[in-house]
Order: structure tokens, then C-alpha cells, then sequence
């Protein structure tokens, strides 16, 4: 007889899992709980691997929710970012490819993939399935997999730095460029951004915010200089949000957390998360 499976055991690398799929921890969580409802009503002794029995159910639910999402985003308010959360919150983070595919750029990037490469993707670079266990959880051939991957993979390979800067780097520039914005130096900002920066920033139509991305380094420079101008920065502080360090502060009278991804030792995209209902889960207490 087969011994008791606890589901507990799995849902963090479940909610992982949905996470990565959707963007969103609220409808990760949401799909986790379906998963587990359908786990209840399953013969388990009908159940040869467990884990690999759960992966493809919240695989396939996240698929179907992912679908619908996609359509919701098309209308959201401005760019629609990913809900940052606490790295504690993300799930294991065993591997690099874990750590990678968690990794607030690439989940921002992944939103390029139809949800088919994205399940792909996901299930390869950050679970290491194989091509024929992915090939029948998202109802493809195991050469479409292949190709769905290769295609994702040079997809989001495009404008990133081959070596990515260490956590010590990437956190001198962090604080760099929190001293500036806090101290109300454009000079000092301007200097930290690369020639293609692009500012993202979600306010989700709940608080004023920038409705399409600002691209280049002379009119990013003029945006901060206006938000400079403009509004104070205060109670900046560093926290750890999707394995790597970003900055919660306060702009104005509004709580807001800013990502930074860095190409050639500077500020290549500037994630600006202003919405408050996709701050809860990174609020200091």
C-alpha cells in the first residue's frame, strides 16, 4: 500500500510553480487551493508519483487561468508588472534556474511567451521535467516542447546580460540610486541609467501613474527629474523581493517598489510597482 502523501510537503514548490506561471501570487494561491480540493477527491492509490500528479494539475489549471488573465491584461490601466513578493514567499530556491525564472525581469519578460511556451519554459528551465512528461501536460508533441523552448529561450535571452552582476554589485547601484532619488540628485541619477533604459510603472488606474513605458535615457531623465520636483522620496529601504534586492519608499503620500535590472553595470529597466493592491505582500511591517 502506497504511505500518506501530505499535500503540505508540496505547496510551496506548487505556489512556486503558479507564481511563475501567472505572475500573480493571489491566483497562484487560488490554483494551489483548486489543486488541493481536486488532490482530496482523488483515489490515491491510483497515483503513482504524486508530485509529478500535482505539477501537472496546477500546471494545467494555471494554463487555463493564465488564458483568461491574458484578456484582462490587454484592458488593465497603463503597463500591467507582475506582483512582487518577499523572497521567503517565492518557493524554493535550490538552483539558479530556480532562482532565475522567479527573478522579477523574467517574469515581467515572460509575459512576451504565449502560455504554452511559458509552461514550457517554466517546467524545463525551473522543475527540469522532461520533454515528454512537458509535452503532455501542456497537450503538445515532444518536438513542438522542444521548439516551444529553444523559441522561448532565445526570446527572453534578448537584452539581458549574458553574466549578470553579483548581489554586492547590484546592490551598490541599488543604493546608489536610492541616495539620489532620496537626495533629489538628477545628475547622480542620469549618470546611473543605461543609453536604452526604459521605465515600467503600474499603478493599476488606483494611484497617478506613467500609462505607457518611457523609453531612453533622456526622457526617463526627465521623468525623474519631474517626479523629483514633484513629490518627496522618503523611508527608503532595501528588501529582498524575488530573490534580489529592491527598494521600498515612500513617493509623495503613496507606498511604491522599484526593481532594477542592470546590463553593462547600469540601470537598464526601471520597475516602478505603484499599485497598492500588488504592494501588500512586500509592505515592511
Amino acid at each position: 500500500m502506497m504511505p500518506a502523501v501530505d499535500f503540505e510537503e508540496f505547496r510551496p514548490m506548487l505556489l512556486g510553480l503558479a507564481y511563475r506561471l501567472l505572475g500573480s501570487m493571489w491566483d497562484a494561491e487560488d490554483v494551489v487551493q483548486e489543486a488541493w480540493l481536486r488532490w482530496e477527491g482523488t483515489d490515491r492509490s491510483q497515483v503513482r508519483e504524486p508530485r509529478a500528479f500535482l505539477i501537472t494539475v496546477v500546471s494545467r489549471l494555471a494554463l487555463d487561468q493564465l488564458r483568461s488573465a491574458r484578456v484582462k491584461r490587454e484592458t488593465y490601466t497603463g503597463p500591467w508588472l507582475p506582483e512582487p513578493v518577499l523572497t521567503s514567499e517565492a518557493g524554493p530556491l535550490d538552483t539558479a534556474e530556480l532562482r532565475d525564472t522567479v527573478s522579477y525581469a523574467t517574469l515581467h519578460m515572460m509575459e512576451r511567451l504565449s502560455p504554452p511556451e511559458r509552461a514550457v519554459f517554466v517546467l524545463r528551465e525551473a522543475f527540469e521535467l522532461p520533454y515528454d512528461e512537458i509535452s503532455a501536460i501542456v497537450g503538445v508533441s515532444v518536438a513542438n516542447a522542444r521548439q516551444m523552448h529553444r523559441r522561448a529561450s532565445v526570446r527572453l535571452a534578448e537584452g539581458r546580460d549574458r553574466f549578470q552582476p553579483s548581489a554586492r554589485d547590484h546592490g551598490k547601484l541599488l543604493t546608489k540610486f536610492m541616495e539620489a532619488a532620496e537626495g533629489g540628485d538628477l545628475s547622480a541619477l542620469t549618470e546611473l541609467l543605461h543609453e536604452d533604459v526604459v521605465s515600467w510603472n503600474d499603478g493599476g488606474g488606483r494611484v497617478r501613474a506613467a500609462l505607457r513605458p518611457i523609453i531612453g535615457r533622456r526622457k526617463v531623465a526627465i521623468f525623474m527629474r519631474s517626479l523629483v520636483l514633484r513629490y518627496t522620496f522618503t523611508d527608503a529601504q532595501v528588501i529582498e523581493v524575488n530573490g534580489h534586492p529592491a527598494i521600498w519608499m515612500r513617493v509623495g503620500d503613496s507606498d511604491q517598489l522599484v526593481v532594477l535590472e542592470v546590463r553593462d553595470g547600469l540601470i537598464k529597466d526601471i520597475y516602478s510597482m505603484r499599485n497598492p493592491d500588488k504592494l501588500t505582500r512586500v509592505r515592511p511591517s
